[in-house]
């Protein structure tokens, strides 16, 4: 059991240090910056998209924001005579804090109920910050699957902590990697989102979800359906466990796209096992190795999993992690099957487990930020 240590930064915002393995380390560091005291009267503010009913974010503080500093000036790493971070310790496993600049929040309550063109209010949410590793360099896929485990339980943690925050909707971590797509750091981490309002796509799946459900009497989810057909069909899985199925969706959207689904049907993050938990480091550490093996430096982004009743959890690309709350039970046995080489496919792209990977047969988008920015912050 990963152990969680709370403490506070230097303006007031939450920091927590999630330790590798089931003993606390010592957390002793204060933030000794002059930092002002946060302030929920500088929360950003919704407008709301009368075309698409969307909520959009806008949020000018965001401006000042730190952009790609060098590494003896980064914020992820351990605090430093030199260097004093966001992070107080000399060391750490894994960091989860508030975001300085956030789209959402620090305020959290309820949106209107029925905008309209014209309607605006708050932008209640959080935003936070997931530190996978101390090491300035690297990616997730080179992290250990212990090291793996307790982002997978930081994730659970503030999954859990988020939802039940006041006005909150969805939780929604995710990774944007690469400066393609528009990380304004280097170091490691991901974010974690926490709405006060659904997505419009989440309310479209959430729909689809639950007209499949009510079409079959409560007997049947969509989601366990499709992992099932996915499974017996073979052509695009990827790999298997005894709790979880990766495998490229037959109506991918993009041209690296991989669903990580769970066998037993949960709500969320948190309420996974330990075994669940486990074998999920040691797959998602799979899937995203097979990934970087196809790009030196992919840009991408890795949507971890989202927290909603009837939503099946997460988006493209490249890897999702999905659940829905209905029924146990594993997908049925898969078939093999071998598929040609793509002609735009790199020369040291390989088959993986009888499947080319990526599964479309047209060349990636030469703009990955202007396909795949759109989505993870809505």
């Amino acid at each position: 059991m990963t152990i969680a240590t709370s403490t506070r930064l230097a303006d007031g915002r939450e920091l927590i240090y999630f330790d590798d393995g089931a003993h606390a380390k010592s957390h002793s560091a204060h933030d000794t910056r002059p930092l002002d005291a946060r302030s929920e009267e500088n929360t950003g503010e919704l407008r709301y998209d009368a075309l698409t009913g969307d909520w959009v974010a806008v949020a000018a503080h965001r401006q000042t924001r730190t952009y790609l500093p060098p590494a003896d000036q980064c914020p992820l790493c351990p605090t430093t005579g030199a260097n004093l971070s966001e992070i107080p310790d000399s060391a750490y496993d894994v960091a989860v804090f508030e975001n300085r600049f956030p789209s959402l929040g620090p305020a959290v309550g309820a949106i209107t109920a029925n905008p309209a063109w014209g309607t605006m209010g708050r932008a209640f949410g959080r935003c936070e910050v997931v530190a996978f590793t101390p090491e300035h360099t690297g990616s997730f896929a080179g992290l250990s699957e212990e090291r793996a485990r307790t982002v997978i339980d930081a994730w659970a943690h503030r999954t859990q902590a988020l939802s039940a925050l006041p006005g909150v909707k969805q939780v929604f971590p995710f990774e944007n990697r690469g400066q393609d797509i528009g990380v304004t750091l280097h170091h490691p981490h991901g974010q974690i989102y926490a709405y006060s309002y659904v997505p419009p796509r989440s309310e479209v799946m959430a729909a689809a979800a639950r007209k499949f459900y009510d079409a079959h009497n409560g007997t049947a989810t969509l989601l366990g359906d499709i992992v099932a057909k996915e499974s017996e069909s073979g052509e695009r899985m990827i790999a298997q466990g005894e709790h979880f199925s990766a495998y490229v969706p037959f109506a991918a959207h993009m041209p690296l796209e991989i669903h990580l689904t769970p066998h037993r049907h949960v709500p969320d993050f948190a309420a996974l096992n330990d075994a669940e938990r486990d074998e999920l480091a040691v797959m998602y550490l799979d899937v995203l190795r097979r990934l970087d093996n196809l790009y030196e430096t992919p840009p991408h982004t890795l949507r971890p999993g989202t927290r909603h009743r009837w939503i099946p959890c997460c988006v493209r690309p490249a890897v999702s992690i999905w659940s829905s709350p209905h029924q146990d039970g594993p997908p049925t046995s898969s078939n093999s099957w071998q598929a040609q080489k793509p002609p735009w496919a790199p020369s040291s792209m390989t088959p993986l487990r009888n499947r080319w990977l990526p599964c479309c047969d047209a060349p990636p988008d030469p703009s990955p930020r202007k396909q795949i920015w759109y989505e993870p912050v809505h």
